[in-house]
């Protein structure tokens, strides 16, 4: 069933929370209709300072909201916002871009770039005491976030199944095409093109990124993990360094996907993994690190916005694997990884199930005596409703 226009925030049900402008852009592309074009009709509730996009996705009504900053604390009072504002809210998707962990245990399949995460659980890593020696992580019971609900629970378990997980592959591959094609009635049509397996590159964790050919600064110093690198470095590209290839790790999946692609076949379907997310306020950027933490921690992934919402709202984090969280990371995968995971996101609300209303007969007598009153004094020139949409 085919949602149709509200005429009250309360009838949202859905809300997709973005923390940068590149994953709003991609989500956009995943709108079926919008309410807003002419004009915000439903207004925020006191206090609330987003600024929203209305419009539908298959069956629901949703809203969309883009963080103005990265991290948790921003993400937790935008969640609260989007919460007194929209009431009716059952579910939120945290939807962008992560680090992704390539081999994130022996059971689970190889984590390739464009690949989609989705969290059963979200890790808040960098919370606990710093020692001299160590860093401990506050991990009781009071410390630790909630689990999902049990509506959530119950979503995600059947994405861990053989069919469930095949059939979101599927449909998000789908999307995934039905998003370019929009992009490109755009002018866009490069934007979220599939970058290529030549440029999805993992090297050893301790390889580091420094000038590797006749290096006349502080990096030809650089030998262990604490040695440190130049300026420049840090913001050069891996070919602008000479990075060496034979570090590059070789990987059985990626081997299976460049030889598609050398065939001739379309190769940019992402793998949907389901596991708990690590969520902090640092961006992780060594491979070492992040391979210490995912042993810690179980992870499969890194982002910085959802231990913010998790606690505010029913939330799910939906992420598209950019880089693997490394100091080699580079930007050419985000476009496609926000793209691959807002076309996850459209395919997770086809499959979330929904719940039947039940009005509030007292509110709606109420509703009608107030209008009958007003109209008896001839004084009603529009809904004196603060959430009703304006004609």
């Amino acid at each position: 069933m085919v949602a149709q226009q509200p005429s009250r925030r309360e009838d949202f049900e859905i809300a997709i929370v973005c923390a940068l402008r590149l994953e709003y852009d991609a989500v956009s592309y995943i709108f079926d209709e919008y309410w807003d074009d002419d004009g915000d009709k439903y207004g925020r509730a006191e206090g609330d300072f987003n600024s929203y996009t209305t419009g539908r996705i298959g069956k629901y009504n949703v809203v969309l909201a883009l963080l103005s900053h990265m991290g948790k604390a921003n993400a937790a009072s935008a969640a609260a916002s989007i919460r007194s504002s929209y009431g009716g809210l059952q579910l939120a998707l945290l939807v962008g871009i992560c680090g992704g962990v390539p081999r994130p245990g022996c059971d689970e399949d190889e984590i390739l770039l464009g690949d989609v995460v989705i969290s059963k659980a979200v890790v808040q890593y960098d919370f606990g005491r710093q020692y001299p020696d160590k860093f401990v992580r506050k991990d009781t019971v009071e410390d630790n976030l909630s689990k999902p609900n049990k509506d959530v629970r119950n979503l995600l378990v059947t994405f861990e199944t053989d069919r469930g997980r095949d059939r979101l592959r599927e449909r998000t591959a789908y999307f995934l095409q039905e998003l370019q094609a929009n992009a490109a009635s755009r002018q866009r049509r490069s934007k979220y093109r599939y970058p290529g397996t030549a440029e999805d590159r993992l090297f050893e964790p301790n390889y580091r990124h420094k000038h590797h050919v006749m290096p006349t600064c502080i990096c030809r110093e650089c030998y262990g993990k604490f040695d440190p690198v130049c300026d420049e470095a840090l913001n050069s590209s891996c070919d602008d360094l000479g990075c060496d290839d034979k570090q590059i790790v070789v990987r059985e999946r990626l081997e299976t996907r460049r030889q598609l692609e050398q065939g001739g076949n379309e190769v940019q379907e992402p793998t949907i993994h389901v596991g708990p997310v690590a969520s902090g306020d640092t961006v992780i950027k060594s491979g070492e690190d992040r391979d210490m933490l995912a042993r810690r921690e179980s992870v499969i992934a890194f982002e910085m916005e959802g231990a913010g919402i998790w606690e505010e709202v029913p939330c799910i984090v939906v992420k598209g694997v950019c880089d693997y969280a490394d100091c080699h990371k580079s930007k050419k995968w985000q476009n496609f990884a926000a793209a691959t995971a807002a076309s996850a996101s459209k395919a997770i609300l086809e499959r979330y199930i929904q719940t039947d209303k039940i009005p509030s007969a007292g509110a709606g007598a109420a509703r009608c005596n107030m209008v009958n009153e007003h109209q008896a004094r001839g004084k009603v020139q529009s809904s004196t409703d603060p959430y009703q949409v304006n004609t």
